[in-house]
């Protein structure tokens, strides 16, 4: 079976079918577009490995090497007042504030245990909420840590 074909019986078994809604029709078609253009390569095991996984980190706007903390690798987004702020350019969730401390926005996902309706217990996921951000320094691989919130 080739790739293609492969991603076509998978997406159908979402609903995602060539007859479905116009919204999961369109998505499908560009899918597909993508595994057809990547099957032309003709990637090996590793090679697929590979390239799957920089294409991953790309398409998801996350470098590929370390953050430097060089001075272009920062826009000003200044939104409030005078002070300056900033976001990295190559990873949109590390800044820096007018002292020059650097944090990481999604270095630690907080978390606590809820439960459903049905009584499944399951994870309750948030960011900020007066939680501190990760401090950063570099070289910086962005990295997220899921720490549960005590409090």
């Amino acid at each position: 079976m080739s790739l293609l074909q492969y991603a076509k019986d998978e997406l159908d078994r979402t609903g995602m079918t060539a007859d479905g809604d116009e919204y999961n029709v369109m998505m499908r078609n560009h899918i597909l577009h993508m595994v057809e253009e990547f099957a032309k390569e003709g990637h090996s095991g590793f090679s697929a490995s590979y390239a799957i996984s920089c294409l991953q980190k790309l398409l998801k706007f996350e470098p590929l090497s370390p953050l430097t903390g060089e001075d272009s690798e920062w826009g000003d987004v200044r939104q409030y007042g005078d002070d300056p702020h900033y976001q990295n350019k190559r990873c949109g969730r590390v800044f820096k504030d007018k002292d020059g401390n650097c944090y990481d926005i999604e270095g630690y996902v907080y978390y606590n245990w809820a439960t459903d309706e049905d009584g499944n217990k399951y994870k309750s996921c948030f960011t900020g909420g007066g939680k501190p951000c990760k401090a950063v320094t570099f070289p910086y691989t962005p990295t997220t840590e899921y720490v549960e919130d005590t409090e």
